[in-house]
């Protein structure tokens, strides 16, 4: 082989390596860019999730207060006029 022929193939050779190190290079940047942005979307939703968790907790309280029994009471007396039966029309049943 000639020195020529040598050299085109070390400086073809030399280039293709830069070239590939550059696509690497643009390659890491790109998963990184990836990764950050994914990362970001994992921090929202848990962030939704706690949020959403703090909600549920909060309606649950609320739940509960609304059905308590003295507010049903409450409210079976003043709107459907309902009162508890007096001793005399209480009727035992027996099996």
């Amino acid at each position: 082989m000639s020195f020529r022929r040598l050299v085109n193939k070390r400086y073809v050779c030399t280039l293709a390596l830069l070239g590939l190190m550059m696509m690497l290079a643009i390659a890491v940047i790109y998963v990184t860019h990836l990764n950050r942005h994914s990362f970001s979307q994992y921090q929202a939703a848990l962030q939704l999730r706690d949020e959403l968790d703090i909600e549920w907790g909060q309606l649950l309280l609320e739940q509960s207060a609304q059905a308590s029994h003295s507010r049903v009471e409450q409210l079976a007396r003043k709107r459907l006029a309902m009162k508890a039966p007096e001793a005399s029309q209480i009727v035992l049943v027996q099996w």
